[in-house]
């Protein structure tokens, strides 16, 4: 039986590596321990792409409708019919004489033949310039029917396209109100911490203040007060302004808790000795040595947003339409009947589920990973 021997000049390397690496070195070693947090990193990722380049993922204009198509089941993609292929299967529709209803029946006579990086509706590349590459299109854009991957709703709008679209929407919001939060809790804790006295006292009374009201009655109240004749854009800068303005008092205790022992630290004191101006010692020596924490409470601050700007657009009191987020798609399947009749319209609901999860997954990790004590 033979047992495995490691080279001292081995470990050696390892310990020099290890007290030169710089703090994200570290972190980033760590994290990579993190398995299903390193694995939730590549799927955030996905999501990231995806909501910066929806229209390439799409495969219909999100804003189109054909009442004729309306509550369509979501169709198949096929790779095999008596070798290598892509297509799926043509749908349907008759409209039953009795109760009224369309309904759908797969055609497996009519083949739509399919291709990747094809050629499809025009979208915009980033505001920048347009384009018409779609990853998956029609084979014959003029002469097939459009496919719907995930079902159509009510008004024959492609969900599949909807979701990306939405996907884009709620991020945003989400990575925008935990960015501006995270600058004015930052902002203020930091002033609060390292300052005291009565500038302590103000800002400390404020955010009790703020922590004392009801979270769901103040966002209630803020977002029905938005005038319904604002525009989709005024809409969505309204909402992210009020995420933002409402959560940002936790990280503000969190920087303040620091900075009140970090003001006795010795290269505190070496800066003020040195005569580096007070916003200097802040901003330039205290604060970057809460990177790695600010990193970790951001991602984990992310799925917040989400939520709760789904909530919000969920009750209609977020954005409304013709703006697509997942909220609002989240509002076709209110009704008991059109989720009996279109049970895909919950399908923005998995959409909400996956992402929340991962960023959470990922926030554990970074937090794990940051810990200097961990």
């Amino acid at each position: 039986m033979s047992t495995a021997t490691t080279d001292p000049e081995e470990l050696v390397d390892f310990d020099d590596a290890v007290l030169v690496a710089p703090n994200w070195k570290l972190v980033w070693w760590r994290f990579k321990k993190h398995r299903l947090a390193f694995y939730s990193g590549f799927i955030v990722i996905l999501i990231v792409i995806i909501a910066a380049f929806p229209g390439f993922f799409s495969t219909q204009d999100p804003y189109e409708s054909a009442t004729r198509g309306s509550f369509m089941p979501p169709q198949g993609i096929h790779i095999w019919d008596k070798g290598p292929a892509f297509y799926a299967y043509a749908a349907i529709g008759k409209r039953n004489q009795t109760t009224l209803k369309m309904e759908w029946v797969v055609d497996e006579e009519t083949k739509v033949p399919l291709r990747l990086f094809g050629r499809g509706y025009e979208w915009e590349v980033l505001g920048l310039f347009k384009s018409n590459i779609h990853l998956l299109a029609l084979r014959n854009p003029d002469v097939d029917k459009p496919i719907h991957l995930l079902g159509t709703d009510r008004l024959g709008r492609d969900q599949w396209s909807r979701v990306l679209y939405g996907t884009q929407v709620s991020l945003s919001i989400g990575l925008l109100a935990v960015f501006l939060s995270t600058v004015i809790g930052i902002f203020l804790g930091g002033i609060s911490g390292y300052f005291g006295g009565l500038t302590d006292m103000i800002i400390q009374r404020m955010i009790e203040l703020l922590q004392s009201i009801p979270p769901i009655p103040i966002w209630l109240a803020l977002s029905a007060s938005l005038p319904r004749t604002w525009s989709v854009t005024q809409g969505y800068i309204a909402i992210t302004a009020i995420l933002a303005l409402i959560t940002w008092t936790g990280l503000a205790r969190e920087v303040r808790g620091r900075f009140l022992v970090l003001r006795e630290e010795d290269f505190v004191v070496a800066a003020k000795m040195s005569g580096c101006s007070r916003m200097r010692i802040v901003f330039r020596h205290m604060v970057p040595t809460l990177s790695s924490h600010i990193i970790a409470a951001v991602t984990l601050a992310i799925p917040v947003m989400i939520i709760n700007e789904t909530f919000l657009s969920f009750l209609g009191l977020g954005l409304r339409p013709p703006a697509i987020s997942w909220g609002v798609l989240l509002q076709e399947a209110q009704n008991l009947q059109s989720v009996a009749l279109a049970p895909w319209l919950m399908l923005p609901g998995v959409a909400v589920i996956v992402t929340v999860i991962a960023l959470n997954i990922l926030g554990d990790g970074l937090r794990d990973a940051a810990d200097p004590y961990h």
